[in-house]
């Protein structure tokens, strides 16, 4: 598999169905995050923290990538996930609503392995479209 086809495999396959135990296989030991001009350490047991950490939120996550684009080693993912908000994020109390997200993930290959993961979460419109949160 080329990076891009590696890229929506993870996301749709090794993230909406768990697979933790998987990671290995795509990140890499030294992989970071960026965020911004910031980059953050992260590695493997990093990345298995921090999809943990959004499956507590949202049990049954999804994840769909409906477009892509490859700029050399980086791939840039468009994706819609869907969740059931059942856990505490950021205080916020479990909804039990169904929310859909868009996003965007930039992920950096090399070996065909991700060693810098960034991008964004449309979270708030969700949460607002969904009454979860109001305008002050």
């Amino acid at each position: 598999m080329n990076n891009k086809e590696i890229a929506k495999y993870f996301y749709e396959h090794i993230t909406s169905n768990n697979q933790l135990d998987e990671l290995r296989k795509y990140i890499s030991e030294n992989c970071v995050v960026r965020v911004g001009d910031t980059i953050i350490p992260s590695g493997i047991d990093g990345m298995k923290e921090h999809l943990a950490a959004v499956r507590k939120t949202y049990p049954d996550l999804n994840m769909t990538i409906i477009r892509q684009f490859v700029d050399g080693d980086t791939v840039i993912s468009e994706f819609i996930m869907e969740g059931t908000h059942l856990g505490e994020w950021l205080g916020m109390k479990p909804t039990g609503k169904r929310l859909r997200m868009s996003g965007v993930d930039i992920d950096k290959f090399e070996n065909g392995k991700i060693v810098e993961h960034g991008g964004a979460v449309n979270t708030f419109e969700a949460l607002f479209t969904e009454g979860i949160i109001k305008p002050a």
